[in-house]
């Protein structure tokens, strides 16, 4: 029967007749870890109130363009958990980050070289890099999909009707040796939104609700692993504390200015104009490193689980 002291064998033991294994592994685990945890804080059912409110509110918060859900995964590092367990390179490609919530529309097919900055503001930038194969093999016909926020800190889908529809969006196909390069903004650091339940859990916890200046990256390309990722621009003034703790030491770049007018009128930016380079480097699918859990797995055992 339930107790205080059996709380998580009991409630484990109810999903020992689940079919599927791995569910049956996540539920126990969550339990014992769930139950676990409220006996460490003694919860109050106050406290547990206020909980369920919390995750109410956050549900309702989410739309067609916004997951408070994720963000709260986001503040909370789990997001980036995830993504790292499931993405471990060895040093071998690009690392990855969190996706983010605002991928939220398609990319426009655009050609090498356009300019994603639709609304013509902010400080003009070219980004430029090359794809390539664990080898340094060139792949061509690569996808390269980037998005980012205006020089006020939002998203296209964040302000529909004062953004152009798909600004500061591309999806690029990379040339025959491998290469990208398009017009931008310079991007800028900016809050997560914080007018919901997770930016009163950042208000009531101290923490501020701000991202590093980052553009964003899916690269894909036939025969390899995706990744998912950022160029974060080097000297911001929170790329050490980073919301949402997505940024790593390999994916940061300076952002120099380049004053020269020839190469301004060949790339078709005002002279002087910020450039990156970013490069990205994909896995074999073969190579694939194993995700943070095998497909076949074992149930954790609970102490005192009942038959």
């Amino acid at each position: 029967m339930f107790s205080e002291e059996r709380s998580a064998a009991v409630v484990a033991a109810s999903f020992q007749g689940t079919r599927d294994e791995r569910l049956r592994q996540v539920m126990t685990s969550l339990v014992r870890h769930v139950h676990a945890f409220v006996k460490d804080v003694e919860l109050t059912e106050a406290e547990w109130g206020k909980a369920i409110a919390f995750l109410t509110a956050t549900g309702q918060q989410c739309d067609g363009v916004r997951q408070e859900f994720i963000l709260l995964s986001d503040i909370l590092g789990v997001s980036m958990l995830v993504e790292t367990m499931n993405h471990r390179t060895g040093g071998t490609s690009t690392e990855s980050t969190v996706l983010g919530p605002f991928h939220m529309v398609e990319s426009p097919p655009r050609e090498l070289g356009a300019n994603i900055a639709l609304d013509g503001k902010g400080a003009p930038c070219l980004i430029t890099g090359q794809v390539s194969g664990p080898d340094g093999e060139p792949l061509a016909g690569a996808q390269v999909d980037v998005w980012q926020a205006n020089e006020d800190g939002f998203y296209d889908v964040q302000q529909p009707g004062i953004q152009p529809e798909r600004n500061l969006r591309g999806l690029f196909t990379t040339d025959a040796g491998g290469g990208f390069w398009f017009r931008s903004i310079v991007p800028r650091y900016y809050p997560i939104p914080a007018d919901g339940p997770v930016g009163e859990l950042l208000a009531a916890t101290g923490r501020h609700p701000y991202r590093p200046a980052h553009v964003h990256f899916i690269v894909t390309a036939a025969g390899y692993r995706p990744v998912t990722t950022h160029v974060f621009v080097a000297g911001d003034p929170y790329i050490d504390s980073d919301a949402v703790f997505g940024v790593k030491d390999s994916l940061i770049r300076e952002f120099p200015v380049v004053d020269a007018p020839a190469r301004a009128a060949e790339v078709g930016l005002p002279n002087p104009f910020r450039t990156v380079h970013f490069d990205v480097t994909l896995l074999r699918e073969e190579q694939a490193p194993l995700a943070a859990q095998p497909a076949e797995v074992q149930p954790i055992p609970v102490p005192g689980a009942l038959a």
